[in-house]
């Protein structure tokens, strides 16, 4: 099919049935563009939506996100999951302000060297905010491609992600692209769905080959499955008249940035911990094991609540721990799991 009766089809199908309520489509400037971006990365837009207009308030343009601690940011961003993105999030604000007066830079490869932004994200700020020929290729686009062209294989294959970067690359208009790249998307989020797609209401339908063939259900083809290991924890719920207990993740790993609950290996450890660290258990309880999923394996973890009598503890408020309570001014990041906990914990 020819790249121009292609973009042609998409165009006209976006005049009639295009999303426009998106909050991020209000004013796309290439800040805006950028956060919402990053918060749709592994994330449905349902989800997105109240995180980005949240977000907006308190960080309405970039010197103010850049000037913020990250503390601050990372409790912005609390539930949303995969930390790392608002990590490179305020790291990229920061490296604008500070490098480029708070103004995005214009060149795609410019763009690609920053924290957290790959050649797709890049693409979409490029040509949604700045009115710039550049491709995407996210989540959406991909589903849409590998099935109107059938493309075997996985995307996340170097060799796949390659094919479907060149079909981008030869169908996105010279003008307009800005509109094409958020029809694509659209097509993508609300007809071409990953199940039950509405093939009926595409259209692409007629030149479909994925749906000629019988391979809709099929396409993209899956990444090979594999069973999830499962690692086991106990977390310590140590609570007294200052409020919870939290320590601090490292800047990098799991949770990076992130203030926790103390864990230790098996239920043994608890009063040991305890009297390492001057706290004196005055009760211990033991509540239900549950379940976070990680995208590279499970977690069990078992809640045991201890209320301790903190006067001489050892335990000081240094840079990375603090007795948490939820009247306290300071914004904390805070894992779902450990934000579920506290919550139900102080409305006992």
């Amino acid at each position: 099919m020819e790249p121009e009766a292609f973009q042609a089809l998409i165009l006209n199908w976006v005049s009639q049935h295009g999303r426009t309520h998106l909050p991020w489509q209000k004013s796309p400037t290439a800040y805006r563009v950028w956060v919402s971006e990053i918060m749709l990365q592994q994330t449905q837009v349902v989800t997105v939506i109240p995180y980005f207009e949240h977000f907006m308030q308190r960080f309405p343009e970039l010197a103010e996100l850049a000037n913020t601690p990250l503390d601050e940011v990372l409790s912005f961003w609390s539930g949303l999951g995969y930390y790392a993105r608002a990590r490179n999030l305020h790291a990229t604000a920061k490296i604008i302000l500070d490098k480029n007066k708070g103004v995005f830079p214009q060149q795609l490869n410019e763009l690609i060297a920053l924290p957290g932004i790959g050649r797709s994200t890049a693409g979409a700020i490029a040509s949604l905010a700045m009115g710039q020929a550049t491709p995407i290729l996210d989540g959406n686009v991909k589903r849409v491609l590998c099935r109107v062209f059938a493309i075997d294989g996985w995307p996340g294959r170097a060799e796949t992600l390659k094919k479907l970067w060149s079909i981008a690359e030869c169908y996105t208009p010279e003008n307009k692209t800005g509109q094409y790249n958020q029809a694509i998307m659209d097509i993508g989020a609300t007809v071409c769905t990953r199940s039950k797609p509405k093939c009926g209401a595409c259209p692409l339908v007629q030149q479909c080959i994925g749906k000629a063939e019988q391979l809709t259900d099929s396409l993209p083809t899956p990444k090979a499955k594999t069973t999830l290991p499962i690692r086991k924890a106990y977390w310590l719920v140590l609570h007294g008249v200052e409020g919870v207990f939290l320590s601090k993740q490292p800047t990098i790993g799991l949770w990076g940035g992130l203030w926790v609950l103390p864990q230790v290996k098996n239920i043994a450890e608890v009063e040991a911990w305890c009297n390492r660290q001057g706290l004196t258990a005055l009760s211990i309880e033991r509540k239900e094991q549950k379940r976070h999923t990680f995208s590279h394996f499970h977690l069990d973890y078992t809640p045991i609540h201890i209320e301790v009598s903190t006067k001489a503890s050892r335990v000081t408020e240094k840079d990375n721990t603090c007795w948490y309570t939820p009247k306290s001014e300071v914004k904390l990041g805070l894992p779902s799991p450990v934000s579920q906990i506290l919550n139900r914990h102080f409305s006992v």
